[in-house]
């Protein structure tokens, strides 16, 4: 028995240090390895391709300025077919137009002003709502919606501070009142006055008479078919210049 244990200790002790022995260089290798890897890998790390900063700016910036001379030459295509559209637009102001006209450069509304006995007329007059195509119904609503109109608003004042606003929707060779109010010019803006019923609630008759009482003041199908042609003389303007406006803008 004790030689039996006396062999056991001595195999416990000589079979660890034989598995040190056996796995020493293993491990070195592994550990050799991994270290020979790890350069490896930093070697192509090194060796990989970094864009500098000033490359990807650089490509920014050409592809910014490609991008810019691009819409520079299509606003110069459209700036060019509004001018020629602009030519042959020109309106002639009739001798006989009873009012005069206001009209700035880059504004989207005229003014036109006239006198008539004691009273000063003024119209506010838009750009043209444009037909649209391929209406095809056939009552009374339907016409009108597939023809261009103009949208203004009248006032006649009398002096006293006190005004008559009709709002108006002009139609080829027609004319539409679509609300009427008396107005206080010193009044808040902020106070909601009572404007009347709908203009189409009124009587018949009474309808007629304001059409008429516009009709001797000025606002009638001859004047507003020639507001027709002058607006849209000046939608293509200041198409025209607007264009030119983007493209002075993307050329700086």
């Amino acid at each position: 028995m004790a030689m039996y244990t006396a062999l056991r200790r001595a195999s416990s002790a000589v079979i660890p240090l034989a598995l040190r022995r056996t796995t020493a260089p293993s491990s070195s290798r592994t550990f050799h390895s991994v270290l020979s890897a790890g350069v490896l890998l930093s070697g192509q790390t090194a060796t990989r391709t970094v864009v500098a900063p000033s490359l990807r700016v650089a490509n920014s910036f050409a592809t910014k300025t490609s991008a810019d001379e691009n819409l520079v030459q299509v606003l110069e295509s459209e700036i060019k077919c509004a001018y020629d559209d602009n030519q042959s637009q020109h309106v002639e102001i009739p001798d006989d137009f009873p009012f005069e006209i206001e009209d700035n450069p880059g504004e989207r509304t005229i003014q036109l002003k006239r006198q008539y006995q004691d009273e000063t007329i003024k119209v506010q007059v838009d750009i043209p709502n444009v037909a649209l195509e391929g209406n095809e119904e056939d009552d009374d609503e339907g016409e009108k919606s597939s023809e261009s109109s103009i949208p203004l608003v009248v006032s006649v004042f009398k002096g006293n501070g006190v005004c008559l606003e009709f709002g108006v929707t002009a139609f080829p060779d027609e004319i539409t009142i679509d609300s009427l109010s008396v107005k206080n010019v010193n009044e808040s803006e902020d106070q909601l006055a009572y404007e009347g019923p709908e203009f189409t609630d009124l009587d018949e008759n009474l309808q007629k008479a304001f059409h008429k009482y516009l009709e001797i003041r000025g606002i009638k199908p001859s004047t507003t078919n020639f507001l027709q042609e002058y607006m849209f003389s000046k939608d293509n303007k200041e198409y025209l210049g607007w264009l030119k406006n983007l493209k002075n803008f993307v050329e700086q």
